[in-house]
Order: structure tokens, then C-alpha cells, then sequence
């Protein structure tokens, strides 16, 4: 008799989904589904809005990376605007988004997959968390909490504030950095980079722990995408896109951001809110792709600092290549920490970002833009159509976590295939399903977390949804 197991929120995430788990007459997995069971509207509510509205309103989208969108937002009014950025105001928008790569993936890493990987999969739920990891190993939670407060400091030394900062504008920034903040933050640089060569250290460690999980988190063949600069050099802010294959071949590269709507498309499932893009040329759902810190590092040719190329050139002797299983997205997420925080202190040391040419002005001049650039999760789109006044007419935003539904769904497939046997669920190998998502760290609302033991409820039902059995945990018991 087919049964469906539902869990239902996935925890320690950035908003709310659940995971349908579908079970055989013989008690195997027959398939899994990630469910995003939340709806935001953001590309309709928008509409008739002034493009100047545009950055400070889809910065909502994300309470944990607004600096993403208000990038790539203000990215589509350049274009719109047709202006040519100064030259300082390139290198602050880019300082101020290799802070949100720091402050976002010390986020991902030590509070919300770091109790898994250093407690273990298996430990005591009620202390599998933030606060457990502190108990257990101090100096590893103390020093994830002061790397992302060193990113949230960048941010507001910049902006103003450390959330949905309004300094990024059409056409350049608002101010540059002051002598005085740039002093102090060259002066936290060495603490940082310490922080995260420690954290490396004890991730190389995790893969000998873990090899099972390195092995069943989501590791089969896809393409990966995103955005590289000159010679292949990652990138983060512009450039072009380039896609490969699982095994390191370049599938396609040179992609025009403003042109991703003819090689990518985007489908729909009638159980989420999440839509499902795919690279057009193999078609839906062949067409799966990955995107974000694992893919960043698989499409790029060297990170180009020192550090990091360092550490890039041992990563992928231990993957093997080209890295295919989302187990690495925390290895990865790490290294990209240490080349930002190296870009970081070039920045810092640059005398433009205290320049006075900050922003070019102008009125619309075309009726369509696209802006991109990298969020920490991946690659994100911010697609406009103005009319004469500039009031938005058409919205689309191709979500980084969007790009990676389909490897998601995959993933979760295939951890449940791996470790259920029957409907009998062991609470470590529910995490485990869930932690094979973590892995892709995804932003579905973004302005919600959960931490410690969170509610589950698993029901099992038969083909007819007759209920059989539940299986309930709340936040105390």
C-alpha cells in the first residue's frame, strides 16, 4: 500500500516549505517533493510603481541579502537610465556585496548547518542548534558570530543601517566610505580571515566524517551557472555567464545577463509556489541546472587572490574536479568567505572608495533592463519594463533559490532513497532530509528564521489519504 510522509516546516531555513515523501506498495521511496508553501506577489504589487521606488521595494523580498536585490535592482535603472557608473561607485557597490557574501554564508554556515555537522546529524535535537554549538564549541560559534558581524559592518558603515540600507541608487551610490569606518574595518580584516581559514580547517575534517552524507546529499549530474569575469576569473558583480557541464566543460559562456530569456526558462508545479527555470536548449526538466557557491567555484577558472586560490586548488583535488554533490555547497561557502574578505581588504585599501564621484544622473531613456549580479545563493535577475513616465509595467525576478527548485526536489528525491527503509523514520534521518535543503542554504522569504527545535508533524497517509499515522514534535517535547 502507497503511503506519503509530509514533513512539514523544514527547519533552519530562511522561510517556510514543507517535503512530501512518497512511498511505495513496498515501503521504498517512489519520489519526493520540496514544497514552498508561501506566496509574496512581489512582481505584480510592484507594477505601476516608480522605477525609483523599485530598489528600496524588492530589497523586501530578503531581510538576510537586501543587498542583493537592491543590486541588482539598481542594476536594471542603469540600464534603464543608460548611464555610465563612476568608476568609485562600482567599487563601493562591490565592497558592499562581498559583505553581504561574508555576512550571509557566516550565517549559513555556523548557525544554521554547523550544528548539524559538528554535533552530528544524530545528536540530541533539543541541542542541535546555534545555542548547543555554543555549549559544545565556543570558539567556533563565537567566531561565526563575529564574521558575520564584520559583513552586517561593512554594510552599514556604507549604507547607513545593516538591513535594506537605501545607499545604493540608479546610477552610482549615495556617499562613499569615511576615513574614520575605513580604518576600523581594515583593522577587523586580520580576525576575519582567521575566523574562516579556522572553519576550513574543521570542514576538511567534516569530509572524512561524513562520507556517506558527501556522497548521498544531493550528488548527481547537472549544469552549473553563473557569472565569471575575464579569463574565467570569479565573479560577483558583472561580467558574463558562463555554463558548464558535471564534468567541468563549458557548456556555454559569454551570455549576455540581459539576454537569459532565451537560454533559460521558467516552469511551473501546481504543489509550489517556486518556479522552476531550466536551461531551454535541454528542455524541462533536463535542463537542470545549479547555481551559487558550488557552482561558482565549478564554472570559474581561479578566485584571484591568494588565499582563496589556494584553497580552491586543494578543493578541487578532494572533489575531484569538478564538485557534484550539494554536500560541498559548505565547503565551497567558505572559500568564497576567505576571497571576499582578501577583495574586501584590496577595496579598503583603494583610495577611490573615498571619492566624491559617486553617482551619475539622468531620466529614462530606455524602457527595459535587465540587472544581474551574484546573491550569496546564486545568480539573481531583476528584469524591468517602464513606460515614458518610468512606472513599472512588468516585473520578473529570477530567484537564485528559484534556479536550484529543481536540484532541491532532486536532492531530497535522493537522500530519502538512500536512508528510509520503510515508513519507520529515525528523527537523524529526518534531519538528514532536511539538511540535504540546508545545504543549498535558500531564501524563500528570507525574513524568517528558525532555530532550535522546531514543531514537525509527519503524516503518514495510504493512496486513498487516508490517515494512518502522525508522528508530532513541538518546540518543547
Amino acid at each position: 500500500m502507497s503511503r506519503r510522509i509530509i514533513i512539514d516546516p523544514v527547519t533552519r531555513i530562511e522561510g517556510h516549505a514543507k517535503i512530501s515523501i512518497f512511498l511505495d506498495d513496498s515501503g521504498s521511496v517512489a519520489d519526493a517533493w520540496f514544497h514552498v508553501a508561501e506566496y509574496r506577489g512581489f512582481e505584480k504589487f510592484c507594477e505601476g510603481r516608480p522605477l525609483a521606488e523599485m530598489a528600496g521595494i524588492t530589497a523586501r523580498v530578503c531581510g538576510i541579502c537586501p543587498v542583493s536585490h537592491l543590486l541588482a535592482s539598481v542594476k536594471a535603472a542603469d540600464r534603464i537610465l543608460a548611464v555610465s557608473i563612476p568608476p568609485a561607485a562600482v567599487k563601493l557597490r562591490r565592497l558592499l556585496n562581498l559583505a553581504q557574501i561574508v555576512q550571509s554564508h557566516a550565517l549559513s554556515f555556523f548557525h544554521l548547518s554547523a550544528p548539524d555537522l559538528l554535533l552530528g546529524f544524530d545528536s540530541e535535537p533539543t541541542k542541535r542548534n546555534i545555542f548547543g554549538l555554543a555549549s559544545s564549541d565556543p570558539e567556533t560559534a563565537r567566531g561565526g558570530i563575529r564574521l558575520r558581524q564584520f559583513g552586517q559592518e561593512i554594510i552599514e558603515a556604507l549604507g547607513g543601517q545593516k538591513i535594506h540600507p537605501a545607499w545604493v541608487a540608479p546610477g552610482g551610490v549615495r556617499g562613499p566610505l569615511s576615513a574614520e569606518r575605513r580604518t576600523y574595518l581594515q583593522g577587523r580584516l586580520p580576525e576575519a580571515i582567521s575566523t574562516v581559514q579556522r572553519a576550513l580547517g574543521l570542514m576538511k575534517q567534516l569530509l572524512d566524517r561524513y562520507p556517506e552524507e558527501t556522497q548521498s546529499f544531493g550528488n548527481f549530474p547537472t549544469l552549473f551557472l553563473g557569472l565569471v569575469g575575464p579569463e574565467g576569473v570569479w565573479e560577483h558583480y558583472d561580467g558574463f555567464l558562463r555554463i558548464t557541464d558535471s564534468t567541468g566543460n563549458i557548456v556555454a559562456d559569454g551570455l549576455d545577463p540581459a539576454r537569459y530569456q532565451d537560454f533559460l526558462g521558467e516552469a511551473v508545479e501546481t504543489w509550489s509556489y517556486l518556479k522552476s527555470p531550466y536551461y531551454k536548449p535541454l528542455g524541462y526538466p533536463d535542463g537542470i541546472y545549479r547555481v551559487g557557491p558550488l557552482a561558482r567555484l565549478n564554472i570559474c577558472s581561479r578566485l584571484d587572490t591568494p588565499l582563496a586560490d589556494r584553497e580552491l586548488s586543494e578543493y578541487r583535488q578532494r572533489v575531484g574536479g569538478a564538485a557534484t554533490s550539494s554536500f560541498y555547497y559548505h565547503y565551497a561557502r567558505l572559500i568564497e568567505i576567505l576571497t571576499s574578505l582578501e577583495r574586501i581588504g584590496r577595496l579598503l585599501d583603494d583610495p577611490d572608495v573615498l571619492s566624491l564621484r559617486y553617482r551619475a544622473r539622468a531620466g529614462i531613456n530606455q524602457l527595459e533592463g535587465v540587472g544581474c549580479s551574484e546573491a550569496p545563493r546564486g545568480t539573481l535577475f531583476h528584469h524591468y519594463l517602464v513606460n515614458e513616465d518610468g512606472l513599472i509595467q512588468k516585473v520578473n525576478l529570477l530567484i537564485a533559490t528559484g534556479q536550484n527548485n529543481l536540484a532541491m526536489n532532486r536532492t531530497v528525491a535522493q537522500i530519502a532513497k538512500h536512508w528510509i527503509r520503510g515508513p519507520d523514520i529515525p528523527e537523524g534521518v529526518l534531519n538528514r532530509i532536511e539538511a540535504g535543503i540546508r545545504a543549498f542554504d535558500p531564501c524563500l522569504s528570507c525574513s524568517t528564521h528558525a532555530l532550535g527545535r522546531m514543531p514537525l508533524v509527519i503524516e503518514v497517509r495510504d493512496s486513498r489519504g487516508t490517515l494512518l499515522g502522525t508522528r508530532r514534535r513541538d518546540a518543547t517535547s
